[in-house]
């Protein structure tokens, strides 16, 4: 029998014959082979997956477009159906409008009995606050006690004084006094006799008749003595209109703004580091894709690939809705013009001429330290407002005064959104567009998620106080906070309970904000102390009488604070005593409770009035101040542009 071994053993253990001069094949060089064609193939298939996959996602670099984009994106007006290969999202295109404008406006002060109109600067900018921005200065960490507490202080008189709504050359003084109906100091001037007037119209009827308008005498002289023979019916009002204009404004009906309206922008980017065009185009924002296209048609025409730090790339689009268009592509060297290009009628970038130059170009560079573009989560509100504010020149003052008129309204420790934003308007020391100390906030409009809130400063001229409101004369001020300890913790809300001490269930008539001893209490409303000292099983306890009817009381107080006794004033925000345990109590914790017309109520749920409005002269007053304000805002008109970045 036959065995596999002495088979193998009968095959001979000699080498093969080989024909031709031909060497036996090396095993190892065969695997080699293999393995160099394996790799190959699994190259070439993970560069054709990769072209696939970027020409698929259009240049973006996430699979999933965010919630806050999404809902973004313009509504589509078709049926609603879709083809076979078709996208059902647009591409991404984002808007670069300039974020920042120092502009000269004309404002009205009250100096004594005269009006003084004098031009300043103010800056408008749109901060979006999901930017990594860099802030010149440190800023205070998050207390919600220092945000809502507020001091007692009389009112400042306005600085900046109120838009006065049209152009001056330079500062005027204007005087009103009561005009003079009898005892005339001056002696009127003889009237002018028929002989006059006529001799008066005979020899300037030339000049200011135009065309064919017919220029008629006053009424005391007939008409029909500077007309021709054959003109019988002649009629005198024929041609005549006046009006009174100011100097150099047109008449002409203005253009509605619409969403879809055209407008045109320059984005001035500063390159801080050597780089590409490209690059520096995406970090701020634009498209990969067409970021690609600029960059590759510039550096041609500069010769290099990347551009030098201390140049200046100012790129011009069109905006119209969610569109936006780059029509044009410049770049700056040490403040000299380079190169420029744009877009011809089909859509090609061309060579093109240089633009009429910018200052916003000169002082693209300011002293701010270079932006930091990192991966990161998205910071807390608090934080983003700090870092964009003062990125974009405001002061530490101002920017906590921003924060505390958005404290009622936004969640100040909530996570950022990508399409939170903060515009504001506010008067500046010079054309950079820094604020001082001196400087006053005069408008802000600020979206956070669905939250939208807009308003405006506004001082009283009756008595000098300053406050902000909304659109429609009202305060945004809330008249009643419904947290009297900041840094509290609600513990037990309003409605039955069992009594943590006598051991039944009854009605627990307020709400238990826990609290480390000595921490401290605000009042949530402006009033007058009714009553402050020991109240049995309350303790320590103030109570304060509001408007309207409105009394809040703060119990188990370890201590009051100083001042506040019966018949003081206190002020929202105030501290009026300190958290403890006294009267009957189980622990550190206030017992805060609400009283509307001598009845206790939830003061978590019930709906509190807003704050006080403005109504009768004041209103009017108020609206002429907002639309002026819209106005300049809106369109620019009757400022200058001095910068803009």
């Amino acid at each position: 029998m036959t065995t596999a071994r002495s088979m193998i053993r009968s095959l001979g253990n000699e080498p093969p014959i080989l024909a031709d001069g031909r060497r036996a094949p090396d095993r190892r060089e065969i695997s080699f082979r293999w393995l160099s064609g394996t790799f190959l193939t699994g190259i070439t298939s993970s560069i054709l997956m990769g072209v696939a996959l970027f020409a698929a996602l259009d240049g973006r670099q996430q699979l999933a477009i965010p919630a806050e984009a999404s809902a973004a994106l313009p509504a589509d007006d078709g049926d609603g159906e879709v083809s076979r290969g078709g996208r059902l999202l647009g591409g991404n295109i984002v808007a670069m409008p300039t974020d920042r404008k120092v502009m000269e406006v004309a404002t009205v002060v009250h100096e004594g009995n005269k009006e003084v109109i004098r031009r300043k600067p103010f800056a408008h900018v749109k901060m979006n606050l999901a930017v990594n921005h860099v802030a010149q200065e440190d800023y205070p960490s998050f207390d919600p006690l220092k945000i809502f507490a507020s001091a007692e202080s009389s009112p400042a008189a306005s600085r900046t004084g109120a838009i006065y709504g049209s152009e001056v050359e330079s500062e005027v003084s204007l005087q009103t006094v009561a005009f003079p109906v009898k005892d005339a100091s001056y002696a009127y001037a003889p009237s002018m006799t028929l002989e006059e007037v006529e001799e008066n119209v005979r020899s300037n009827g030339s000049v200011l008749a135009d065309g064919n308008a017919q220029l008629s005498a006053l009424y005391y002289v007939d008409p029909r003595r500077f007309s021709a023979d054959n003109e019988d019916d002649l009629d005198i009002t024929a041609g005549l209109a006046a009006r009174v204009v100011e100097q150099n404004m047109t008449v002409s009906a203005s253009e509605p703004f619409t969403p879809k309206t055209r407008e045109y922008a320059d984005d001035v980017i500063p390159i801080r580091r050597d780089m590409p065009v490209a690059a520096a185009l995406t970090e701020v924002g634009y498209p990969k894709g067409k970021a690609d296209e600029i960059g590759t048609y510039l550096e041609q025409r500069l010769g290099k690939k990347e551009l030098s730090t201390g140049d200046v790339l100012r790129i011009g689009v069109l905006q119209e809705g969610d569109m936006v268009l780059v029509v044009r592509a410049s770049v700056y060297r040490r403040g000299d013009h380079v190169v420029t290009v744009a877009v011809d009628d089909h859509g090609r970038f061309v060579d093109g001429h240089e633009p009429q130059m910018l200052d916003a170009v000169a002082s693209a560079f300011s002293e701010q330290p270079p932006q930091i573009i990192a991966g990161r989560e998205l910071p807390r509100v608090y934080d983003g407002i700090y870092r964009a504010a003062l990125s974009y020149g405001m002061t530490t003052d101002m920017t906590g005064l921003l924060v505390k008129l958005l404290a009622s309204s936004v969640d100040l420790q909530a996570q950022l959104k990508p399409t939170d934003s903060v515009e504001a308007f506010f008067s500046v020391a010079d054309e950079k567009g820094q604020a001082t100390e001196e400087s006053e906030l005069l408008y802000v409009n600020a979206r956070f998620g669905d939250t939208h809130t807009r308003f405006y400063r506004f001082q009283n001229p009756e008595d000098g106080s300053v406050d902000y409101y909304d659109p429609e004369g009202k305060s945004i001020r809330q008249f009643l906070l419904r947290n009297p300890v900041p840094n509290g913790r609600l513990t037990s809300g309003f409605g039955m309970r069992r009594h943590p001490i006598l051991g039944y269930s009854r009605l627990h008539t307020g709400t238990d904000w826990a609290a480390p001893r000595g921490t401290p209490i605000i009042a949530t409303g402006n009033g007058v102390v009714e009553s402050a000292g020991w109240s049995s099983g309350y303790g320590n306890q103030t109570i304060v009488r509001h408007a309207n009817g409105y009394e809040s009381s703060y119990n188990h107080q370890s201590a009051i604070a100083k001042g506040v006794r019966p018949g003081a004033k206190v002020t929202q925000g105030q501290v009026i005593g300190y958290v403890g345990s006294t009267g009957q109590s189980t622990g550190a914790h206030l017992h805060y409770e609400l009283i509307v017309n001598g009845t206790k109520v939830d003061a978590m749920k019930i709906r509190l009035p807003g704050g006080s409005s403005l109504t009768g002269r004041l209103l009017a007053r108020f609206e002429d101040e907002r639309k002026r304000v819209d106005a300049l805002l809106g369109t620019g008109g009757q400022s200058d542009e001095v910068a803009s970045r």
